[in-house]
Order: structure tokens, then sequence, then C-alpha cells
């Protein structure tokens, strides 16, 4: 029997480098590891996610990975599609990411690949599903663009259930914790905590709940029974009024995602929660959970084009990096925050220009001033010098718009998103 690898996002980012190398470590030099590209079959950058994985793999885990190409039951030949099945059938290591989860669903439901992946698992292999392709990995499947985008009524939809077909009657759901919402609950996948309990409530029979967070993944060994969680997050398993956490570089027996108990005593298991854990957590999830806090920050201010404070949360990152040398914190993790240093300073450094928006903001109180005195140039009749500043304005890429309550102001050549620039 082999592994279920399940990421609860970042399978193509520094934290889940040292995940990919452990579970390919397992098998021989020669090994074969493809990538299927179906979650993202529809997408129109569908070949540049392969090529950014092939390079991924090239150059940070070390080893060469093969597109295994399943984008569409609908337009694939039948020569194609047999091709894809005899690679699939000859890897070692199979990774299958980001993209829609029911698209997935609706295209490889039509095709062998889910008993191609149960048969790569019975053999021995490595089956990693991340991100969307991890919704599909259970019973039932959460349709999230369906609701958090489209704003479809609240439905279930029918997975793959590979984890039905080993004992593990489950809901598989990755970025348990995400927080990109800001202004409003994004955690359980984008679903936000109150509409995911709702969620929960329609089911006749609700089936427990893996939750995995951002950054984390949970390693399920089917041949030693037992399963482990990396990175920078928590799983939780959760059902009813039972939930349960279980937290990094720690073994679990499986029997605990079955529902039972743990019978051996030399398991290393977190105990279990009726409520959320305040002091629980190891100084090693104490430096990760403030590397996650950091990247956060700096994604958040790198979208909003504020600089000045990305640099700040760089050189916090930069601080907490040398403290956990002096702490002694585990080398691969620091390695890992080091690695996520070096993308987010590389980010950074490609951000040559400011959008629109941010540039309005920097030139605004000039801007503004200008027209100020442009207003009472006019009200004086010096309609010559008024006319030179508004043209002025426009030679720089501005356009003045004149009206009964004053003046407003925007950026040239402005895309229809961009039209709230007006000033």
């Amino acid at each position: 029997m082999g592994t279920l690898a399940l990421m609860g996002s970042g399978e193509l980012t520094a934290t889940m480098v040292e995940v990919h190398k452990m579970l390919l470590s397992r098998f021989p030099a020669d090994r074969s590891a493809l990538f299927l590209d179906t979650p993202a079959g529809f997408q129109l950058n569908a070949g540049q996610i392969g090529a950014n994985a092939i390079e991924y793999f090239r150059k940070r885990v070390g080893c060469r990975l093969e597109i295994a190409s399943y984008r569409s039951s609908e337009t694939i030949s039948a020569v194609d599609a047999a091709a894809a099945y005899q690679k699939l059938r000859g890897a070692n290591y199979i990774l299958m990411g980001p993209g829609s989860p029911t698209y997935a669903i609706k295209q490889l439901s039509k095709s062998r690949i889910p008993e191609i992946f149960i048969d790569h698992i019975r053999k021995g292999g490595c089956l990693v599903a991340a991100s969307a392709a991890a919704l599909t990995a259970g019973s039932f499947t959460l349709p999230v663009y369906e609701i958090y985008k489209v704003g479809q009524s609240l439905h279930w939809v029918n997975g793959l259930d590979i984890l039905g077909t080993f004992g593990l009657r489950l809901i598989v759901i990755p970025h348990w914790n995400n927080a990109e919402g800001g202004t409003h609950d994004t955690s359980r996948c984008f679903m936000g905590s109150s509409r995911f309990d709702k969620l929960i409530s329609i089911m006749e029979d609700p089936f427990p709940v893996l939750g995995i967070d951002e950054h984390t993944a949970c390693i399920i060994d089917f041949s030693s029974r037992s399963f482990q969680i990396y990175g920078i997050g928590r799983v939780i398993l959760q059902h009813h009024s039972n939930t349960q956490y279980f937290v990094s570089n720690k073994t679990y027996p499986l029997e605990l995602l079955q529902g039972g108990e743990s019978t051996s005593a030399e398991a290393a298991v977190e105990p279990a929660f009726s409520s959320e854990p305040e002091t629980q957590h190891c100084d090693e999830s104490d430096f990760w959970r403030e590397v996650h806090d950091l990247r956060e920050d700096f994604q958040q201010a790198i979208t909003s084009d504020d600089l000045r404070r990305s640099a700040n949360g760089l050189l916090q990152l930069d601080r907490i990096l040398w403290q956990a040398e002096g702490n002694r914190e585990n080398p691969e993790l620091i390695a890992q925050a080091r690695d996520l240093f070096r993308e987010q300073v590389a980010e950074l450094g490609t951000r040559t220009a400011l959008t629109r928006s941010a540039m309005a903001q920097v030139i605004g109180p000039v801007v503004d001033s200008i027209l100020t005195a442009r207003q009472r140039l006019r009200q004086s009749q010096q309609f010559e010098a008024a006319d030179a500043l508004r043209d002025a304005l426009t030679m720089a890429g501005i356009i003045v718009e004149d009206s009964d309550a004053g003046y407003r102001w925007q950026l040239a050549d402005c895309k229809e998103e961009d039209n709230d620039q007006s000033y």
C-alpha cells in the first residue's frame, strides 16, 4: 500500500519543498513523477501552470517532472487519453493541484483515472492532491466557485471518494484557515465558518470534515496505518460537536480519521479539544504561525501597493529568522522560511511600476494643488494661464473634466474597471 498526501495549499511554494522531497525519497532514483493538469484544464493558462510545476520540481525539488495531460473528457482523443492512462499507470508519484474541483470531477468521472489513482496507491505509489484537487478526494466535494463567486444556493456534489475506497468516510476542505477576505470571513475554503456550518446542516447524515490549513500537508500512509502533518498550520477533524486538532511532526494512528480512539500508548497524539486550544502549540508551531502571519501581511501590502509596509514585513521576517537560528529551531523549517523570504524579496523587486490606483494616490495631492490654482486663475479671468495648466496636465496623462460643481480628473487611458480612480 502507498501514500495519499493532501495539501491545504502551497504545493508549488517554498513551504512544501521538503514535503515533496520526503515523499519522493521513498522511491528509487529512476522514479517517475507526473503532474496531472485536469483541474485547470479549462483555464487559458493551463499550459503555464504545468510549466511552472516542471520548473519548480527541477529547481527546488531536484526531480524531473512530466505532464500527464487530460484537460477535457469531451475534447481529448482516444489516443491521447490512452497515452495519459499509460503515463499515470507507470508513475511512482502523481501530483494534481490548482483549478476547479467540480470541473476536475466532471472530467475525471468520465475517465479511467479514478480507478488508476486507487490502483496506484494500492501498488505503493504516492498520490498528492493539493488545493482544488484535495477537495475531490472525499465522499462529497464543495463547489467553491459556484457558491463563492457565482452565488448559487448551498449544495454539495459527489466527490471522487478516493478516501472512501480505503475506509475513510470524509469530506476534505483545504484552505481551512484562509484569511484573504480581510473584512469578511473566508476560512473553510472561502465559505466562512457560518456559511460552512449551514452547508454541513443540509446533509441528512453529516460526514466528518478533514480541514487542512494553508501551506500544510496531511500525509496518509496506508502501509503503516498512520498519518503525519507537515508544514505551517494544523489539520482538524470535525464531526458534529467533536473537534480534534493535529499538529506538525507527529504521527497519528489512521483509526483517528475513521472515528476511532487511539489504542496505542506510544502514539504521539495531540489531545482532542472541545474548543480551539490557545496555548497547546510548541515553539516550532509558534515560529511557523509568525512566518505565516508575516507572509499574509506582505501579500496584502503588495496587493495594495504599500511598498513601505511590504519592506517592513520583510525586515520583520528577517528578524525572526535570525531569532530562530539563535533559538535552534528546526533547520529544515528555517530553510523553508528563508526560501519564502527570498521569494518575497524577488516579488518586491519585480514591482517596478505602481498600479493605476496607487499612482493616483501618490500624485493626487499634487494634481489637486495644480487644479486649485487653475480654479483661482479662472475666477480671476486669467483663462490663458488656466488653460496652460490644463494643457500641462493633459500632456502628463491626466484628463480634467470641468463641471458646475468644480472639477474631476483621472489618469488617461483608464480601463472600465479603473474608472473609480476619478477625483
